[in-house]
């Protein structure tokens, strides 16, 4: 019998059990990158990712990794923040970001800033509102 509990799979298995399947490091899925390129200050957590037209008929006839593919696959459906995507894609939001950069490079997204609130009335206004309802 094994000590290690690992049912005899090898050295180190013993931390994954066999429903985690493959596991594959983040920075083979971004080929040792930390950062993304340019645009990469856009990339806070809230920042919305869109597709750009026709990224995804482009995005069939270029080579881009699987990792990309499931990016792309998750803004089809709709605007979603660099947070949604990282949840969706079960990734870190390091890695998410550094493939949103390829993917931003590439020409097949397109990032903005969310939506800012209503910014609030200033006092004076309001101030001269209410004296009209009163004079009303």
């Amino acid at each position: 019998m094994n000590d290690a509990g690992d049912g005899g799979r090898g050295p180190g298995s013993r931390w994954y059990d066999a429903e985690a399947g493959p596991l594959v490091r983040p920075y083979a899925m971004t080929g040792g990158r930390t950062k993304a390129g340019a645009g990469a200050e856009r990339f806070d957590l809230i920042a919305l990712v869109d597709l750009a037209p026709d990224a995804l008929v482009r995005a069939g006839q270029s080579l881009i990794g699987p990792e990309h593919r499931s990016l792309l696959g998750l803004c089809s459906v709709e605007t979603q923040s660099v947070a949604e995507l990282a949840a969706g894609a079960d990734l870190p939001v390091g890695v998410v970001r550094v493939l949103l950069g390829d993917l931003l490079e590439a020409g097949f997204v397109v990032v903005s800033g969310p939506v800012p609130p209503a910014g609030l009335p200033d006092e004076k206004i309001l101030r001269e509102v209410i004296d009209g309802l009163r004079a009303l």
